[in-house]
């Protein structure tokens, strides 16, 4: 029996669902991460770079490259395990390494990726975070002497994760060494698998926040050039209503307004969709910690609605205004388009009218050719047969003059009909 053929995308795709394992990690231990973009057009890079800079690390530590064309790999370089990925518009580099430093948050700690390597990376990094794992203490004081310790007050967002499993802290500060501190404290206990997944949604969190907020500036420049033709726009808007102004000089206008707006629309169109995956992607991985209090501290899920809403809300704002806007110059172009088209109706109409009276025009003074060539053609036909007829009229002793005027009568009849005749033909 011949089995069925399977598609040909289909074990590619169910392997998509485990390109990107987890780490499994245990306490103690740390994590490097980088996450580098290009900062214009990275969607669209040249992601053979990125291969190449990603075997520049390798070939320093004799590991092995990955295949051609993949989006992820894994492998060891001296004591640090390496987990690379390539996402839409930016790369990212794991180095988990078990035990902590003597010094918390050490910067050393990041020599595993060499300042050499990273100058020639093809992008700039766009997050960067130190993570330490400790085992979680009996006493909640001890974690808080820590936090208090290693993190900036003000800022620091603490909670209880996973249903108790661990303690997570982050104050979103950039240390001088260019990181973010996080700290991660496991219960005793706790399965490798699921310390690697929530140290995963941690550097997720930064990293999608990091790139979801790449909208706020350019939502800020928007925001300028739409005040600028918010005014404009109202001001055609309110100018329609004036007979007197040209129909067709405020469509032009108006034209090259919604030419403008939908430029913008089009160049802010990505960044606006990949701020609203992104901002889905941070709210998830948040929502999937279920975090619980930590000591009276505020959550991550606190801190990002303080703090990291209200941009995204900014960047909202700012594409349904320019939607609307957009909607406005396209209703009120088809207000103007329907004006100048009755305008034009308009003045057709008194074109036609003209034509009309020139026609009648045209036919009167038709009219009157035509009875002033009857006159001249009979005149010419009355004396060509008044010297046809001359002998005739000479041998019956006819006088002229009656021979004349009994021609005239005749002679004009028939002209006339025969000129009615080929009028008639033309009609």
């Amino acid at each position: 029996m011949t089995p069925i053929d399977d598609h040909p995308l289909r074990f590619a795709l169910v392997n998509e669902l485990h390109a990107r394992p987890f780490p499994a990690l245990e306490a103690p231990s740390q994590c490097v991460y980088l996450a580098i973009k290009e900062p214009l057009d990275a969607a669209n890079r040249d992601r053979g770079r990125d291969a190449a800079h990603l075997a520049a690390l390798l070939d320093r530590h004799g590991a092995a490259h990955p295949p051609p064309g993949a989006t992820h790999h894994a492998a060891t370089i001296g004591k640090h395990d390496l987990k690379w990925e390539s996402h839409t518009e930016f790369v990212t580099y794991s180095a988990f390494s078990r035990g902590v430093s003597a010094r918390p948050f050490d910067p050393h700690a990041a020599d595993v990726f060499p300042p050499e390597w990273l100058a020639a990376a093809p992008g700039r990094r766009i997050a960067a975070i130190l993570i330490r794992i400790e085992a979680l203490p009996d006493d909640p004081a001890e974690v808080t002497a820590r936090l208090e310790d290693w993190f900036v007050g003000e800022s620091l967002a603490c909670s209880t994760v996973v249903d108790g499993t661990a303690v997570v802290a982050c104050d979103f500060q950039i240390d001088p060494a260019g990181y973010m501190r996080m700290a991660v404290f496991v219960r005793p206990g706790t399965g490798r698998r699921r310390v690697g997944r929530i140290v995963q949604r941690l550097c997720e969190i930064e990293t999608y926040r990091a790139m979801s907020m790449l909208g706020l500036p350019r939502v800020r420049e928007l925001g300028a050039r739409l005040n600028a033709l918010d005014p404009k726009l109202s001001a055609l808007v309110a100018a329609m209503s004036d007979e007197s102004r040209d129909a067709e000089a405020t469509l032009h206008e108006l034209l090259a307004i919604s030419a403008e707006l939908e430029a913008l629309a089009v160049g802010h169109a990505f960044r606006f969709g990949a701020t609203g995956a992104y901002e889905a992607i941070v709210n998830q991985r948040i929502a999937v910690l279920r975090e619980t209090r930590f000591e009276g501290r505020q959550t991550f899920g606190e801190f990002m609605m303080r703090r990291y809403d209200p941009a995204m809300r900014t960047v909202k704002s700012a594409e349904r205004r320019l939607e609307q806007l957009s909607l406005r110059a396209e209703r009120a172009g088809e207000l103007l388009r329907t004006r100048v088209d009755v305008e034009r109706s308009r003045q057709n109409q008194k074109l036609l009218e003209s034509m009309d009276r020139r026609a009648d025009l045209q036919l009167r003074l038709q009219k009157t050719v035509e009875g002033f060539s009857v006159a001249a053609i009979s005149y010419y036909a009355v004396s060509l047969a008044g010297y046809v007829l001359a002998p005739l009229a000479e041998a019956r002793h006819w006088p002229k003059a009656a021979v004349m005027a009994a021609l005239v009568p005749a002679v004009v009849l028939a002209v006339w009909l025969t000129v009615r005749r080929l009028r008639r033909s033309y009609e």
